[in-house]
């Protein structure tokens, strides 16, 4: 589906809803960018209401629907995305895939997680990442200055039951970053980072099941402001980043959890009757 002109295009990975649908609905608004996005067809009213809003805001806007979390897809999705917004026209990646395998490492039991769930998580969650950058550069697709960034949150630096894979895919993301910015830096691109905490999608309601209520019950209360971040707020960061006014940010991961990790010893006192 086609709109008014844009001067650039913003590539959403996992754009149908939650904080990927967050980002294309604010990034067609400021800076002003068209958006090709990315989805499995998992949510297709929210993906519906994507492009409506996308082209209200006077916007091109292209869905694409398949899997873009490997090589394959990565290369099928950068070949269609040649065609709808051509050569250097993309000033902002954003890898926004949530396709994890939750489980113990190693429990001897059912809940074990098997060899193809390591190599799911890892492909979707981290490798792919790098997949698209390559399929970007090779069809000279990003735009000078693009701004490429991956999302992340605070279970790389956690120990939470199950999600082993979770924070493991995202540590691998990281230490791409941090090379791709140095590889990309002297063409002029940006690679960076964003880690924010929960914020309640179908993908935290995934991971963490029946949990979920208890989670976002106890998460405000790590953090200073009361409140965990919302999917606007979120997405109102990716587009300042995306902007002439964040260009010497690279090779950086960007902290907007809001404190949340330094909560956690305070709110353990407070269970025991300590505050």
């Amino acid at each position: 589906m086609m709109g008014a002109g844009g001067s650039g295009w913003a590539v959403v990975l996992g754009v149908s809803c939650g904080t990927g649908a967050a980002i294309a609905r604010e990034v067609a608004r400021d800076p002003g960018l068209d958006v090709f996005g990315a989805h499995r067809g998992h949510h297709p009213d929210e993906a519906a209401a994507v492009e409506r809003d996308v082209a209200e805001a006077g916007r091109r806007v292209h869905l694409r629907l398949g899997e873009a979390g490997t090589a394959q897809g990565a290369c099928d999705g950068a070949a269609e995305l040649a065609e709808v917004a051509g050569r250097r026209s993309v000033k902002l990646f954003v890898h926004s895939l949530a396709n994890a395998s939750v489980g113990k490492l190693a429990s001897g039991g059912e809940d074990q997680l098997a060899p193809w769930q390591f190599a799911k998580t890892f492909e979707s969650m981290a490798n792919s990442f790098v997949y698209w950058i390559q399929q970007l550069l090779a069809r000279d697709l990003l735009a000078d200055g693009a701004c490429c960034l991956g999302l992340s949150n605070p279970m790389v630096d956690a120990v939470m039951r199950d999600t082993a894979l979770i924070a493991a895919s995202k540590a691998a993301l990281e230490v791409y970053v941090r090379h791709l910015a140095r590889e990309l830096g002297p063409r002029g691109h940006r690679v960076n980072l964003l880690k924010f905490g929960a914020v309640k999608t179908h993908a935290v309601e995934k991971t963490f099941g029946p949990s979920t209520a208890r989670l976002c019950a106890v998460l405000p209360r790590l953090i200073p402001a009361g409140r965990t971040a919302t999917a606007a707020e979120v997405a109102r960061v990716v587009a300042f980043l995306a902007g002439d006014r964040a260009t010497f940010f690279n090779g950086a991961t960007i902290d907007f959890t809001g404190a949340e990790a330094q909560g956690a010893f305070d709110v353990l006192l407070q269970g025991h009757g300590e505050r």
